[in-house]
C-alpha cells in the first residue's frame, strides 16, 4: 500500500484556469457514468420492447425499492473507503487491511438481512406503493430473485472502494465497468434469445453482480488491500467506521425515499404513467451524467483553494460550475426536445406514459438546472465544513419539496405529479445555491471538515454499477490531485 505522497508538493488547483481544472476533472468520470447508465437505459428498452406495459412498470416499481438498498450500500461504502483511506494515510496499513476485512463482513451481514427482508416483504412494500395486481406480481418476482443477492452488490462496491484507497484507479474502474459489460451481453440473450423476459433481466443482474464481486475480491487480494478475516475484531473494527457510514446512509436514503413516494403517486394513473416515469428516470441519468460527474469534481478544487486561503477562487469554482450546468442543461434540453418522439417510440409508451416523457422533454427538464445547482451546493457544503447543510437540503427536497407538492399536483393527473416534483427541485436547488454562496462569503470564519468525514449526497441510486462509477469518480478527483502534486514536486 502507498502511505501517501509528499506533503511538500505544490497544490495544482491554486493556479491556472478554474474552468479548465473543473472541465478536465469532470470529463473522464462523465464517460464512465454515461456508459454504465446507457446499459441501464437499454435494459429498460429491452423490457419495453416485449410490448407488455406491466413489465415496463414493474421495472419502475422494482427500481424504486432497489434504490433504497443501493443507498444503504453507498453509505456503507463511503464509510469503508474513508476509514481505510485515513488509516493508510497514517501509515497503519496492517490495521487498514484488518478493518477492510472486518467491515466487508459487516456489510455482507447487513446486506444479507436487508436483501432477505426486501425479498420477503416485497409484495407488502409494492402494495403500499399502490402497484396494480398484474404489475405487483412481476415486480415482486423480480425483487424475490434479485434482493437475496444484495451482498454481491456491497462486495462489488466495497472492493472497488478498497482498490481506490490503495491507488489502483484502473483496477477500481475495471471492477465497476465489467458489470455493465456483462449485463450488456446477457440482457439481450436472456430477455430475447431465451425468452425469459423480466426473469431474464433479473438473472442477468445477479450474474453480472456475481462477476463484479468475484473480480473485485480477487483484485483486492492481489493488491494486498484486504487482510484475513479475524472474527474477534469485526465488532470493534466496525465501530471505527460507524460515525462515517451511518450519516452517509441516512443522507443517501433521502432521494430514493422521495422516489418511492413519487412512484406511489403515479400508480393511481395506471401502468403507462409508471412506465413513463421509469423511462424518464433512466433517461435523465444518461442525459445529465456530466452534471453528476461535475458535482464530484468541484470538491477537490474548492478544498485546495480554501487551504491556500484563495477565497476568491473558491467562489469562482461555484460560478464556473453554475455556468457549466446552465450550458449543459440548455444543450440537453434541446437534444431531448428533438428526440422526444424517439424516446416514446423506443420505450413503446402510449397514453400517460408518452405524455410524461413529452412533458419532461419540453418543460419540466427545466428543473434540472436547479437539480444541478443542488448537487454543486452539496459538494460545496461537504468540502467547506458544512456537511449538515447537505443532509438538510437533501431531506428537505425529498420531504417538504416532494410530498405536499406531489399530493397537490396529483389532482391534475400524472403530469401534475411530475410538475410538483419539479417545483420542489427548483425551490430547494435555488435555496441551496444561495446558501452555498453565503457559506463562501463567510469562509474566513469557516471550519474545514476533516478529510474523510464528508458525505456525498448526490450519488444516483439507479443501479449499483452507476453508483460505483460515481464513487470512483469522487475518489479519482483526489487521486488525480495527488498524482499532479508529485509530478509538480519533481
Amino acid at each position: 500500500m502507498k502511505a501517501g505522497h509528499s506533503s511538500s508538493a505544490r497544490a495544482c488547483f491554486v493556479t491556472g484556469s478554474i474552468m479548465r481544472h473543473v472541465l478536465t476533472m469532470t470529463s473522464t468520470g462523465a464517460i464512465g457514468l454515461t456508459a454504465v447508465f446507457a446499459v441501464d437505459l437499454l435494459n429498460l428498452a429491452y423490457i419495453a420492447h416485449l410490448g407488455d406495459p406491466s413489465l415496463t412498470a414493474a421495472i419502475g416499481y422494482a427500481g424504486a425499492v432497489s434504490g433504497l438498498q443501493i443507498a444503504v450500500s453507498i453509505g456503507m461504502t463511503i464509510g469503508l473507503g474513508a476509514c481505510v483511506g485515513r488509516l493508510i494515510g497514517a501509515g497503519q496499513c496492517g490495521l487498514a487491511r484488518r478493518v477492510a476485512a472486518s467491515f466487508l463482513a459487516t456489510m455482507v451481514i447487513i446486506s444479507t438481512v436487508l436483501g432477505l427482508v426486501t425479498a420477503v416483504a416485497g409484495r407488502m412494500i409494492l402494495h403500499w406503493m399502490k402497484a396494480p395486481p398484474e404489475t405487483l406480481e412481476q415486480a415482486a418476482g423480480y425483487l424475490w430473485l434479485v434482493s437475496p443477492f444484495l451482498p454481491l452488490v456491497v462486495l462489488g462496491m466495497g472492493t472497488s472502494a478498497l482498490l481506490r484507497s490503495v491507488g489502483d484507479a484502473k483496477g477500481a474502474m475495471n471492477v465497476t465497468l465489467i458489470g455493465a459489460v456483462v449485463t450488456a451481453l446477457l440482457d439481450p440473450l436472456l430477455i430475447f434469445g431465451l425468452h425469459e423476459g423480466l426473469t431474464g433481466a433479473a438473472v442477468s443482474a445477479v450474474l453480472a453482480r456475481g462477476v463484479v464481486a468475484g473480480v473485485g475480491l480477487r483484485r483486492t487480494s492481489a493488491r494486498g488491500a484486504i487482510g484475513r478475516l479475524k472474527p474477534r475484531f469485526i465488532l470493534a473494527d466496525s465501530r471505527r467506521i460507524r460515525p462515517i457510514a451511518v450519516p452517509a446512509v441516512l443522507t443517501n436514503l433521502a432521494t430514493p425515499l422521495g422516489s418511492v413516494w413519487v412512484t406511489g403517486a403515479m400508480s393511481q394513473f395506471g401502468l403507462s404513467a409508471v412506465a413513463g416515469q421509469a423511462a424518464v428516470s433512466r433517461s435523465v441519468v444518461v442525459a445529465f451524467a456530466f452534471i453528476f460527474s461535475l458535482s464530484g469534481s468541484v470538491g477537490p478544487v474548492m478544498a485546495q483553494n480554501l487551504g491556500a486561503g484563495q477565497i476568491g477562487r473558491v467562489r469562482e469554482v461555484l460560478i464556473v460550475a453554475v455556468k457549466i450546468i446552465t450550458l449543459s442543461v440548455a444543450v440537453m434540453w434541446g437534444v431531448l426536445w428533438l428526440t422526444q418522439d424517439l424516446l416514446v417510440e423506443g420505450f413503446h409508451l402510449s397514453g400517460a406514459g408518452g405524455d410524461l416523457v413529452r412533458l419532461f422533454c419540453n418543460w419540466t427538464v427545466v428543473s434540472w438546472f436547479f437539480m444541478g445547482f443542488l448537487f454543486i451546493a452539496n459538494s460545496a457544503f461537504n468540502n467547506l465544513g458544512h456537511p449538515v447543510y447537505s443532509t438538510l437540503f437533501n431531506w428537505g427536497r425529498a420531504t417538504l419539496g416532494t410530498i405536499p407538492l406531489v399530493m397537490y399536483g396529483a389532482r391534475y393527473g400524472a403530469g401534475g405529479v411530475q410538475i410538483g416534483e419539479g417545483i420542489g427541485v427548483v425551490v430547494f436547488g435555488a435555496l441551496a445555491l444561495r446558501t452555498a454562496f453565503g457559506v463562501v462569503s463567510r469562509l474566513p470564519q469557516a471550519v474545514v471538515c476533516p478529510v474523510g468525514e464528508t458525505v456525498r449526497s448526490d450519488i444516483p441510486a439507479i443501479s449499483p454499477e452507476g453508483a460505483m462509477v460515481d464513487l470512483d469518480d469522487m475518489a479519482a478527483a483526489q487521486d488525480e490531485d495527488s498524482r499532479r502534486n508529485v509530478a509538480s514536486a519533481r
